[in-house]
């Protein structure tokens, strides 16, 4: 079993003796009842459902037949109104409450007339001219929509291969500026006995329409592909949730899980880490532009006179363009002793800048790094620590189940993921200079206070998953004591408790404290104790 030095690069130096009288507050401090009392209860489970492509249909089918039942409408007038309103069926609502039925049908593209079994109403006789061939037909070889407009089946055949082919999901009547929504059933009815291939694709546009056009429903970002889709109840666009194929993301942005931190600043620091900005930054805070070539050039020792590749001299000090003759203290012909603002300020701010990055980044990564290490290493060697002390400890009920040791390290790995994306965070909200992160005027007094408060959450939580992690990692010999083993249970379900409420009080922070001071709205996920809501299989039962 690996020792802890194989195991982790721990960040701090810890005093042994500072370790115990810490643990031994801890262990007070519970018996007080005072983190049980502190610890936030986390909001109830986001409601989640894994559909496949087996059962898209059905749940697709439920939403539309709840439409269809409630508001005595066809299936394809029940579609046209939830694709409208992103298949959100209490804006519906909504909108019938505010607007009424007609407009809201309207704004649809549902206009609703008199027909019969499909046929137009008050035609002359029993031949008609279609307005767009101009020949005439038989009312049999005529269909209309619920608009009243009617053509001939062969035009409208060809209306809807077209519409298919340029990818349309609904397809709109003939008529005039008409905005009415055909019926999806004589679309189907016409494609398939003409262009059976634009039928199939036609129905696999309706299907897809669930997830492309719905707020609610999301593709597992997984790769490869798990072939599931994610769906989440109404409001909780904001959520965190795991596929059962195991990755767990953000719904609202479907990036990797990221929260404390809000989509806005993560895609950023996304962009940031993986692009050349940072490489520029370095370039223009270590390098000086040859004024001939203009390629950068580090220097490494010597006189300040330097020389490029492309033969041209330059004075390292200001970067001008001089001759060759010097001596040890001057260039001859060229002096730089006065200072030049600008440029000054221009250098000192890229180095100023790229410090404050690497602060932020060295954290973010450590942490990071440490997760990894905590999941691939000290996973494995704490089950195996579960299974000795329940196969040594069959006679103690209570140290029998070590259960807790599993709680632990789940809470550690979590408290890791925080702790990393909080520094994300701090990144943009403290002093960065992000047009999409700005504060309001009337609140920049505010900032101080409340970063100082999430700093030292932010410490505190850094401390405790330090010790938990040491705790952790801390290995029995082959007949524990009892004692041993009663002790760090108790401390490690205390620092377990403690991590858990720091982590909530950053969250709380976060978005309480500190989310409001920013111009532009953002919300973050809300805390989860054990990792990102798992979602359901959808039953089709």
């Amino acid at each position: 079993m690996a020792s802890d030095d194989e195991c982790y690069d721990y960040e701090y130096d810890y005093d042994e003796d500072d370790d115990d009288e810490q643990e031994e507050e801890a262990t007070e401090a519970d018996e007080e009842g005072l983190f049980e009392d502190d610890t936030p209860m986390p909001d109830r489970p986001a409601d989640c459902w894994a559909i496949t492509q087996e059962s898209l249909s059905i749940a697709q089918q439920q939403d539309l037949s709840m439409v269809m039942t409630l508001l005595n409408v066809k299936q394809h007038n029940a579609r046209a109104l939830l694709i409208h309103h992103r298949w959100k069926i209490d804006c519906i609502y909504d909108h019938l409450d505010r607007k009424g039925r007609d407009r809201t049908f309207r704004e649809a593209g549902i206009v609703l007339h008199e027909n019969i079994n499909g046929k137009p109403l008050g035609l002359p006789s029993r031949v008609v001219n279609c307005m767009v061939c101009f020949d005439e037909f038989s009312v049999g070889a005529v269909s209309t929509m619920e608009c009243g407009h009617y053509f001939c089946n062969d035009c409208w055949t060809e209306h809807f291969k077209a519409c298919v082919e340029s990818g349309k999901k609904q397809i709109r009547c003939m008529g005039v500026k008409c905005p009415v929504v055909c019926d999806e059933a004589v679309v189907q009815q016409l494609l398939a006995g003409e262009y059976p291939d634009a039928a199939r694709r036609f129905d696999r546009f309706l299907l897809e329409s669930y997830l492309e056009n719905n707020d609610s429903v999301k593709w597992c970002p997984s790769v490869p592909h798990c072939g599931r889709a994610i769906r989440v109840g109404a409001g909780e666009r904001y959520t965190e949730v795991e596929c059962p194929c195991g990755l767990g993301f953000c719904f609202a942005c479907a990036a990797g899980a990221h929260s404390p931190c809000p989509c806005t600043m993560w895609d950023m620091w996304e962009v940031k880490c993986n692009g050349e900005s940072e490489t520029v930054n370095w370039i223009l805070a270590n390098t000086k532009s040859c004024p001939k070539c203009f390629n950068p050039i580090v220097k490494d020792g010597g006189c300040n006179l330097v020389t490029c590749k492309c033969g041209q001299h330059l004075c390292w000090k200001c970067g001008g363009a001089t001759g060759r003759a010097h001596d040890w203290d001057s260039i001859v012909g060229h002096s730089c002793n006065r200072f030049v603002g600008e440029e000054k300020k221009k250098v000192d701010n890229a180095k100023r800048n790229l410090h404050r990055y690497t602060h932020y980044y060295d954290r973010f990564k450590i942490h990071g790094d440490s997760h990894k290490l905590e999941h691939d290493k000290l996973g494995p060697a704490v089950d195996e620590r579960v299974k000795l002390l329940e196969a040594l400890l069959q006679d103690q009920p209570l140290l029998h189940d070590a259960s807790w040791l599993t709680e632990a390290h789940r809470g550690l790995l979590q408290s890791r993921q925080v702790l990393s994306r909080s520094y994300v965070f701090a990144y943009y909200m403290f002093g960065g200079d992000d047009d999409k992160v700005r504060t309001w005027p009337k609140h920049r007094g505010s900032l101080p206070i409340a970063q100082g408060l999430f700093e030292n959450y932010q410490e505190e939580l850094e401390s405790n998953v330090e010790r938990l992690s040491k705790l952790l990692a801390t290995e029995y010999g082959p007949v524990p004591e009892e004692e041993d083993v009663r002790r760090d249970k108790q401390n490690a379900m205390n620092l377990a408790k403690i991590v858990q409420t720091r982590c909530g009080e950053i969250y709380k922070c976060i978005q309480d404290e500190l989310l409001p001071l920013l111009l532009d709205p953002m919300i973050i996920a809300a805390y989860r104790p054990r990792g990102p809501d798992k979602a359901k299989d959808f039953t089709t039962a």
